[in-house]
């Protein structure tokens, strides 16, 4: 059985003065994507105030249209709201090859021109190189389409390795849930931090994800014999975050020479010795940082291995973008 929807816009709210946001909406739509785009920039927050996002939906084609998951999408405008739009989004597209629509790469042309913001979501990344908005810039998608469609377009440079880009007003994101990272950016930007953690508060996600893709990209499975090799040492390397590790003493306990040992480490692991540790000793201290409250900043980066708080403070702003101390505080009951 297939079910119609129509979108139309919230009118039991006061339509509001912010940002006016436009999501693309066409046959084949992906349902995920332009979800995440409506609950950050179109559900109702009232406690936001009258700034807020304005949220349109702007139909590519006349309705009624398809949409993933059996449904039939009908939508009361087109593309003539992409005139007004200051915020465009592109949420996914019906396949990575499929044709961009000649009126739509002239209306996303025109937006872009006048100054309008572009935003594409996973594979929506390929109307916005159809309509040449990323030539020469840098970009982002999931990571399985990213050597297709880094050959169809050659003039820009694609970053398998990060959850989106942010290249003044064209934005790209990564796969489906690399979205919600992107709009919470969006809205960090346009209202500041604190109303970016009330959005993902909402959406009980956290407002700011620690790394990139690499951390999913499927790796081959290691030879049974390297991961029973390695995998006692890798536990071990685990119960002693608190002491240095060099390299040499855990190659010898591989009974592996140096070079061997950092090789296979990371053919097994996905990163080198020393980003492993790193990552290992940042998940240790923000698991004391939620569970132990009553342990000093000072105890907790020596336990993990940082050996100054200076140390782990530094690795915190880096890799999270904040501090022990502020990290500690979100999670105080």
């Amino acid at each position: 059985m297939t079910y119609s929807v129509k979108i139309m816009p919230n009118l039991s709210m006061p339509q509001t003065k912010g940002p006016h946001v436009v999501v693309l909406v066409y046959d084949g739509l992906c349902t995920f994507e332009f979800g995440i785009a409506y609950e950050v920039f179109g559900l109702p927050r009232p406690e936001m105030g009258e700034g807020w996002y304005k949220f349109s939906v702007a139909g590519v084609a006349p309705g009624p249209l398809r949409a993933a998951g059996g449904l039939r999408v009908s939508v009361d405008s087109g593309l003539e709201l992409l005139e007004e739009a200051d915020l465009i989004i592109v949420p996914g597209w019906r396949s990575i090859d499929a044709p961009v629509p000649e009126p739509l790469v002239v209306a996303l042309q025109t937006a872009h021109q006048r100054g309008a913001r572009v935003m594409s979501l996973c594979s929506g990344v390929v109307v916005l190189a159809a309509a040449g908005l990323l030539a020469g810039r840098r970009a982002t998608t999931h990571w399985h389409y990213v050597d297709t469609i880094a050959e169809l377009y050659p003039h820009t440079s694609f970053d398998a390795d990060v959850l989106y880009v942010d290249e003044a007003n064209v934005m790209t994101a990564a796969g489906s849930a690399a979205g919600i990272d992107l709009c919470l950016h969006v809205v960090r930007s346009d209202f500041g931090a604190d109303a970016a953690n009330s959005v993902a508060r909402r959406l009980v996600v956290p407002p700011h994800r620690e790394g990139g893709q690499a951390q999913f990209i499927a790796r081959p499975v290691p030879e049974e014999r390297e991961g029973l090799r390695l995998g006692p040492l890798i536990e071990w390397m685990r119960e002693r975050l608190c002491e240095d590790q060099p390299i040499r003493l855990l190659a010898d306990r591989a009974g592996m020479s140096m070079r061997t040992f950092q090789r296979r480490f990371e053919a097994v692991t996905g990163d080198s010795v020393g980003e492993w540790l790193l990552k290992e000793r940042l998940r240790h201290a923000r698991d004391l940082l939620e569970m132990q409250l009553s342990i000093s900043l000072e105890d907790v980066a020596i336990s993990c291995g940082f050996g100054t708080l200076a140390t782990m403070r530094h690795h915190f702003r880096k890799r999270l973008q904040t501090s022990p101390s502020a990290y500690r505080r979100s999670f105080r009951p």
